[in-house]
């Protein structure tokens, strides 16, 4: 990547984690309230769903401008002698090294290869707009499939001394939830998840590369 391509996604990415925040906190609040294990009127129901907003929206910039510039040059690296075969895997690679959790792998590729497939249908790169549906699509999908994990992140989150979901074992928080509640336990939150998500896709996504064109 030049330096110019490299600042460019740098500013594009901070700013597209800034407005993503700001708009969403309050369902990412709302939706971790209804996998509390305690319900969601004792965990505040939707009292101080704003809370925390400015601090957040403050860190969201410099984690989003890493991400996008680390993603951004580690697929370049990798796309230079690569297989068109091999993209979706060259998206896994770069989108884990930027940021290494289950959902980054799943909404990165997807959404590349939504943009690929609609460029290829209207025969030129895809617009803005077009890349913020295919975010849309690809974080809705991924908000769906790892549901289960983020139930088991919250509850190790708000566990009490002692309890046996406090040693943090993913795999035993999914086993405790799924013998207690079965899997409308694992997939608690789904429906908000999975609106907040598909529209912080669309948001964050469609930003970003608004952002990107506009800089470049």
């Amino acid at each position: 990547m030049e330096p110019r391509e490299s600042w460019a996604a740098l500013a594009a990415g901070g700013v597209a984690g800034v407005c993503v925040d700001l708009i969403l906190f309050p369902l990412d609040t709302v939706k971790t309230r209804l996998q509390s294990p305690q319900g969601f009127r004792k965990a505040g129901g939707f009292r101080g769903i704003y809370a925390g907003v400015p601090s957040t929206a403050i860190g969201s910039f410099p984690n989003a401008a890493a991400f996008f510039i680390t993603y951004e040059n580690v697929k370049s690296m990798l796309h230079h002698g690569s297989a068109s075969s091999l993209a979706p895997a060259t998206h896994m690679v770069a989108a884990s090294l930027a940021e290494v959790i289950p959902f980054s792998l799943v909404q990165f590729p997807l959404w590349e290869s939504l943009k690929d497939l609609w460029s290829w249908k209207q025969g030129h790169v895809v617009d803005s707009w077009q890349s913020a549906v295919c975010g849309a699509f690809a974080g809705g999908f991924a908000a769906a499939v790892t549901t289960p994990l983020d139930v088991a992140k919250t509850r190790i989150m708000l566990a009490k001394a002692g309890s046996s979901n406090a040693s943090g074992n993913v795999l035993a928080a999914l086993g405790s939830i799924w013998r207690t509640q079965g899997l409308s336990g694992l997939f608690a939150g789904v429906v908000p998840r999975m609106a907040g998500i598909s529209l912080g896709g669309f948001i964050f996504l469609g930003t970003y590369e608004k952002t990107r064109q506009l800089l470049l």
